[in-house]
């Protein structure tokens, strides 16, 4: 039964300095260090859960979303979680439509980070209090602009199912790896049953064609190839560029040109069918209406949500509907579960599904601490090692 209301809205700014293994690096985001802006909210029920939500960041600016979240909290703040989940369709758009704040998007960049970290925050412990299925997810999407490309009646009609979905790994392949890292961590993901790699691309032609080389001898013609370029070609380039590693089989590009950029995504998708090659977006997308676009324009063969930037399982689930729909395939992938409560479990190179309920958003409470910027333990020793 839900109760409460939520009393407590606590962010806090969350960093891991995985620039300095190089992890994570591409051509675009040569430095990133892992980011979140952590959500807590809390109630005045007796039950003592919480809700946990986070948004994704790269380090920098990880300050300027905690801060929205502050300026948004108002619409979270006092108000009947039993009345938040009873029109969450309504809620969803209240959070969309702040009349201000608005102004700053609408429903992209730092307004949509903030939107999703407190929708999974407000999910997660809507979910704990109640364990929902996916059954009973339906009513939180919200059809507005995508109704000519899926009705909410079609929807009903694709429930989700599932024992387990393949993975894919990206960890052997960061652009900022040497050559001898590359080499031990994709034999480590080979004995560990990994059948489908990914590798970084697009800063330097010749180097690309080095390492692809380098990782296609080790994993066989046999396992699955894909490359990710990051948004750094132009939409020429990208077709020239893709064209010299086709000997490679990839099964797709990632990013290829600007996110931003479908009827260029769809160029790039038609000319590379004769390669055999897919293209796979949306990383950095910010809304439902735009993969609406990229579907119908046939841009993509391969849709790539970011649950942490779209408007949490709202908004994701429209997302996956209408892959499916289009048949088109959706791709998840994790980093840093370890510092989780309830992380991601793999098995036989596939994500299985959670068994708690909530979210799985709830991170351990002494990696927090140890990882908050700029006062945490582990910053305190680099800022410090910096200032010397």
């Amino acid at each position: 039964m839900v109760g409460g209301r939520i009393s407590r809205l606590s962010v806090r700014d969350v960093r891991f300095p995985t620039s300095l293994g190089g992890h994570g690096s591409d051509a675009m985001h040569t430095d990133p260090d892992y980011s979140a802006a952590y959500v807590v909210l809390e109630t005045d029920a007796e039950d003592g859960l919480r809700g946990h939500g986070i948004t994704f960041t790269l380090g920098k600016g990880t300050e300027v979303v905690v801060c929205a979240v502050n300026a948004l909290a108002h619409h979270v703040l006092n108000k009947d979680l039993a009345d938040i989940v009873g029109d969450f369709r309504g809620f969803y758009r209240q959070l969309m439509s702040d009349g201000q704040l608005r102004w700053i998007g609408p429903e992209k960049g730092v307004v949509h980070l903030v939107t999703a970290a407190i929708l999974n925050a407000v999910w997660d412990l809507w979910a704990k209090q109640e364990g929902k299925d996916a059954r009973t997810l339906l009513s939180c999407i919200d059809f507005r602009y995508i109704t000519d490309v899926l009705t909410e009646e079609e929807a009903y009609e694709e429930q989700m199912l599932t024992h387990g979905y393949p993975a894919y790994t990206t960890s052997c392949a960061w652009l900022g790896y040497s050559d001898d890292t590359l080499k031990q961590l994709c034999t480590e993901a080979l004995k560990g049953g990994w059948t489908r790699f990914k590798v970084k691309v697009g800063a330097d032609l010749q180097d690309d064609i080095r390492r692809c080389r380098l990782i296609r001898n080790m994993i066989g013609p046999e396992k699955t190839l894909m490359m990710d370029a990051n948004q750094r070609w132009d939409v020429p380039e990208a077709v020239e560029w893709m064209a010299k590693l086709a000997e490679f089989k990839p099964l797709w590009i990632e990013e290829p040109t600007s996110p931003d950029d479908i009827l260029g995504h769809a160029t790039i998708s038609k000319a590379l069918v004769p390669l055999g090659i897919g293209v796979a977006t949306g990383e950095q997308c910010h809304n439902r209406v735009m993969f609406k676009q990229l579907l119908q324009a046939k841009a993509l063969q391969f849709l790539q949500i970011d649950s942490c930037r779209l408007g949490s399982v709202n908004e994701n689930l429209s997302m996956l509907l209408m892959a499916k729909k289009f048949e088109r395939c959706a791709n998840m992938s994790d980093h840093l579960h370890e510092h989780f409560t309830y992380p991601v479990t793999i098995k036989n190179a596939s994500y299985m599904p959670p068994k708690e309920a909530g979210y799985s958003t709830e991170m351990k409470e002494e990696s927090v601490k140890k990882h908050q910027y700029p006062d945490g333990e582990i910053w305190k020793k680099l800022l410090t090692a910096q200032g010397n």
